[in-house]
């Protein structure tokens, strides 16, 4: 006899054996109850949630002879036969390979036919958002209004690819990811039912591997199996799934934290060299330091040892609450760089570097102050002095794109003076302080002193191509080329919360240097300048002071 994988030899027979979707087995059984079966039903939901199964279970059910409360008895010769995949009136098709429109118009000719055996036919169409457009267009009327005698069953992992019109069609289910607890509990039922000996914390780490889908863990428990070991233990589950050790995280950790660069390199070379997925590796990372995190602020977790809940309780006592999470984050941003390049190894290496090397300057940056403040306190400013880095990095960027020969930054109540006269005083007054005046001053800018003429023919079309709201917000503002490929827009009232949530949505972003672009005849980049802000224009002008040297004073008048 051929051998039978798990997920198939386990599949639910009835809808009590479905785990974690428990809204949806009892409406199911109460409609049959009732009598009141629907003519079309759309199953959806992540993989191996329980879709497939419970389209098999209704297509038994309504067919049965002798249903028990909702469920069919699998006794009968229709579920034996159903069980079998003998029954030829229940159809089983694969969307993924039939998805044309002939497979579709095969089916409208096969309604018309009464069923052989069973009371209804029913199709069971898996993966339905993989027919064309014609096949669904095809669809349509038979699912709108299909013989008394027939029941479609719709199953799919992306409804939103469905036209509305087979939506509004069937009854939707959704299918939830099945919590850990119930994939463990199903887990223990099937390694006893199969004489698999396992450890009880192989079967939490298989849970939470499956990530909500059961047959995910069935797969990782049938690789277990065929290892061929006397018991399947935790260690083995990660080997097989290219976990590291819990061990070889904490030591990892800990060197981040003690600002080791040597040892923790040391210790990412050993995970890697042992040929562990290193996807697997950040995402151990961070479930460890949200550990942490959990056990300093509540005092308890399940999922360790006495020996692991004491390196955890070590950890906790020398790092901050503020720098575990500053952590989490910056390793979430790493596992994003490292889906987006080829070099994933130097990637992760320097982005656990600069973990150390960060957290290493803010200790000794307190350090060598005046007032001297504690390891904790250094630790509290982690994420202010992270941000203000980060800032300074960007702030040299930009300042390297977009280099400027000649600017000059006025603030006037009125207008922008272009006049060549205009430039000199304010060259002549470069060397003077920069003088205060009170915070509602407009601001104005003028690179060359050239002004953007088209400006407010531009403002208009954009009301008439429909683009409201971006049209509202730039009705007062002016526009000025801060250089030769940037232009500033101007907003002499100020940038309101709303009006800063509109302009920061990429699509206005883009539509204004797509038509600004437009209008020059080569690539331009966009800034907005918040009059009513002015330090916003003196970090303009410090960043382009450091790159070209010539300087330049702010006039608030």
């Amino acid at each position: 006899m051929s051998y039978t994988a798990l997920y198939r030899k386990f599949r639910p027979t009835k809808f009590s054996e479905i785990v974690g979707q428990e809204h949806i087995t009892r409406t199911l059984k109460n409609q049959i109850i009732a009598n009141r079966v629907g003519h079309a039903y759309l199953l959806t939901g992540g993989r191996g949630t329980g879709k497939t199964s419970a389209a098999k279970i209704l297509a038994r059910a309504i067919n049965c002879l002798n249903p028990k409360d909702g469920e069919p008895c699998n006794e009968c010769e229709i579920c034996k036969a159903a069980l079998q995949g003998s029954l030829t009136d229940i159809v089983e098709m694969d969307a993924a390979s039939n998805n044309s429109v002939e497979d579709i118009r095969s089916i409208r000719e096969e309604v018309n036919f009464l069923p052989t055996v069973a009371k209804y036919r029913v199709y069971i169409i898996d993966e339905v958002h993989m027919l064309s457009v014609g096949a669904f267009n095809a669809l349509l009327k038979t699912l709108e209004e299909p013989p008394a005698h027939v029941k479609f069953i719709l199953a799919t992992t992306e409804p939103q690819k469905l036209p509305a019109t087979i939506l509004s069609r069937c009854q939707r289910f959704d299918y939830k990811k099945i919590p850990p607890e119930d994939i463990k509990s199903r887990l223990e039922f099937i390694c006893k039912e199969s004489n698999i000996s396992i450890t009880d914390e192989a079967l939490k780490t298989i849970s939470i591997l499956a990530e909500g889908a059961m047959r995910d863990g069935l797969s990782i428990l049938e690789r277990c199996v065929q290892e061929g070991e006397d018991i399947i233990d935790d260690d083995k589950v990660k080997e097989l799934v290219g976990i590291p050790k819990v061990e070889y995280i904490n030591k990892i950790i800990n060197s981040v934290i003690d600002c080791n660069v040597d040892e923790t390199l040391k210790n990412i070379d050993t995970v890697i060299s042992d040929g562990k997925d290193l996807n697997n590796l950040i995402w151990e990372i961070i479930k460890y330091v949200k550990d942490i995190l959990v056990y300093k602020s509540s005092g308890n977790l399940s999922l360790y040892n006495e020996n692991e809940l004491e390196k955890i309780k070590e950890l906790s006592e020398k790092v901050t609450k503020e720098r575990l999470l500053n952590i989490i984050y910056s390793l979430s941003e790493l596992a994003n760089d490292l889906k987006m390049t080829t070099q994933k190894t130097i990637m992760l290496e320097v982005g656990i570097m600069k973990l150390c090397i960060l957290q290493e300057s803010v200790v000794n940056n307190s350090t060598n102050t005046s007032n001297y403040t504690p390891d904790n306190s250094a630790e509290q400013n982690y994420s202010s002095k992270i941000n203000t880095e980060l800032e300074n990095r960007i702030k040299q960027l930009e300042s390297k794109i977009n280099k400027m020969s000649n600017l000059v930054i006025h603030n006037s109540a009125t207008n922008v003076d272009n006049s060549s006269e205009k430039m000199q005083n304010t060259r002549k007054t470069s060397t003077k302080s920069v003088q205060k005046g009170p915070t509602n001053i407009v601001t104005n800018v003028a690179i060359n002193g050239k002004k953007f003429e088209g400006w407010g023919k531009l403002v208009s079309n954009l009301k008439e191509s429909g683009k409201i709201m971006l049209y509202t917000n730039l009705v007062n503002t002016t526009a000025t080329e801060i250089n030769d490929m940037t232009v500033g827009i101007v907003f002499p009232n100020g940038i309101t919360p709303f009006g800063r949530s509109i302009l920061d949505k990429p699509e206005s972003t883009n539509e204004l240097t797509k038509l600004i672009s437009l209008e020059y005849g080569k690539p331009m980049q966009v800034r907005y300048v918040d009059a009513k802000n002015p330090e916003q224009a003196k970090d303009i002008v410090g960043e382009i002071t450091k790159e070209i040297d010539i300087p330049i004073n702010i006039i608030d008048e």
